[in-house]
């Protein structure tokens, strides 16, 4: 039985992106099918619609600060959330991607989501 992806879609206007972003990873993972499975990827494609409507709820759009570090001394990028907004996708996308699995299946996962 060939399993075929389905493709679904998601408004993004007026939701937070963290409760948006546990919707798309779910879907990715297939954990929305009845025959989930941990080890076998089955989950469907997702496309974003109005993806720069994505909203923070509260004060986070001037507190919230992005960090990533590039593992060498001094390396700490910080990135506020207002810089972060000029591109909506980035954060969806980074949301997504930490609440994914830590495995092999995480990068093709990932390659499932677009924009529109």
């Amino acid at each position: 039985m060939a399993n075929r992806r389905k493709k679904i879609e998601l408004n993004a206007a007026g939701q937070a992106p963290g409760r948006l972003a546990t919707k798309i990873a779910t879907i990715l993972m297939g954990k929305h099918k009845v025959g989930y499975v941990p080890h076998i990827d089955q989950g469907d494609k997702v496309v974003v619609l109005n993806a720069d409507k994505v909203y923070f709820t509260g004060k986070k759009l001037d507190q919230k600060i992005y960090r990533h570090h590039s593992m060498h001394p001094g390396g700490l990028k910080e990135i506020p959330a207002k810089k972060m907004m000029e591109n909506p996708q980035s954060i969806i996308l980074q949301a997504v991607n930490k609440m994914l699995p830590k495995n092999k299946l995480r990068e093709d996962r990932m390659k499932r989501i677009s924009f529109k």
